[in-house]
């Protein structure tokens, strides 16, 4: 009876290693734009707990000054994989780039506008940014759609403003308390940073669901790992291997205490105050992905968004269910 019981789970045991067949392509480069930021998180829980190592990967990660800088990376070739926001898979559709999300990372964005303490009460709503210098990570990225989105609601023209590049992490605070900006788009843990030493106000707050809904009227999907299509129908095993290790990322991140985030992560992402990172990381919380599928009304809302100030999207005809692909999310959960 015994030797039967151990033939079964061996055969059992055959069947599960068939059944995940290893990546095509175990070494690959994934792009990044301000990795230490808070809206990466689960690149770098996946990268630092090994899950990547598991799935039979050996992923090599370029951290780029923004998701601009790590979008271009993807269309020239020189990564294979980009953890950015969800919002580029809609405008390069427009461009004839078939570039797709097959995971969200986060459900929120966890932008912040935040404006320097000397313009408070001239600045009421982002219309008031009107020839002022605001830092993002990097023109065209989710920081800088984020800010223009708020203008153009707000019933300004983002064109009258100055955006600066001002990378993901120390150099933001840095541009601020330097006074080369006026206001700055940006995340935590640079947010509060920028909060805990008085430099600044905030104008408008997305770390929360109560925040994004005020701001978009619902859920505004944030990060999530994209990838050319043309890459995903010849690799499906490595597209699964990354979908997984980052889902389990999420899951981690999900049932982890704060204390044991800012225990895993690198020290250089504490910004010299390990007390206000730990802050940082409970603000943050709520924005992670819980089921690792943006919703349809998701996607509709960062349409939305973005058709309100980039005029030759509004135009376009744009099929959002183009823009993510379930089928590695729905396996690897």
């Amino acid at each position: 009876m015994k030797i039967r019981t151990l033939i079964a789970a061996a055969a059992l045991a055959l069947a599960a290693s068939a059944a995940q067949a290893a990546p095509e392509k175990p070494k690959l480069t994934l792009g990044v734009g301000g990795k230490p930021l808070l809206y990466y998180l689960p690149l770098t829980i996946a990268e630092q707990k090994g899950f990547f190592k598991t799935e039979g990967l050996d992923v090599e990660i370029n951290d780029f000054g923004g998701g601009a800088k790590s979008l271009q990376a993807l269309i020239g070739g020189s990564v294979d994989a980009v953890t950015g926001a969800y919002e580029h898979t809609i405008r390069m559709q427009q461009k004839g780039q078939d570039i797709r999300a097959v995971l969200e990372l986060g459900r929120f964005p966890g932008i912040v506008v935040a404006v320097k303490k000397e313009h408070q009460g001239k600045v009421k709503t982002a219309a008031d940014l009107k020839g002022m210098k605001i830092g993002v990570t990097a023109p065209g990225s989710s920081t800088n759609f984020f800010v223009n989105y708020l203008i153009a609601k707000a019933g300004g023209n983002y064109k009258d403003s100055s955006y600066i590049a001002v990378g993901g992490g120390a150099s933001g605070v840095a541009a601020m308390q330097k006074g080369e900006i006026d206001a700055i788009s940006h995340l935590d843990p640079v947010i509060s940073k920028l909060q805990s030493d008085g430099t600044v106000f905030i104008l408008a707050d997305s770390r929360t669901e109560e925040g994004t809904k005020a701001i978009f009227g619902g859920s505004n999907p944030a990060a999530v790992l994209y990838l050319k299509s043309e890459f995903i129908e010849k690799n499906p095993e490595t597209t699964q291997a990354l979908v997984n290790g980052l889902y389990k990322a999420l899951k981690w991140i999900e049932q982890a205490k704060p204390e044991d985030i800012v225990a895993t992560v690198p020290e250089s992402y504490y910004l010299g105050d390990k007390p206000l990172y730990l802050q940082s990381v409970k603000n943050s919380l709520e924005t992670y992905s819980r089921t690792g599928i943006i919703p349809e009304e998701g996607m509709k809302s960062a349409y939305n968004m973005l058709v309100q100030f980039d005029e030759e999207l509004a135009k376009a005809k744009i099929d959002l269910s183009k823009t993510f692909d379930d089928r590695f999310v729905k396996k690897a959960k």
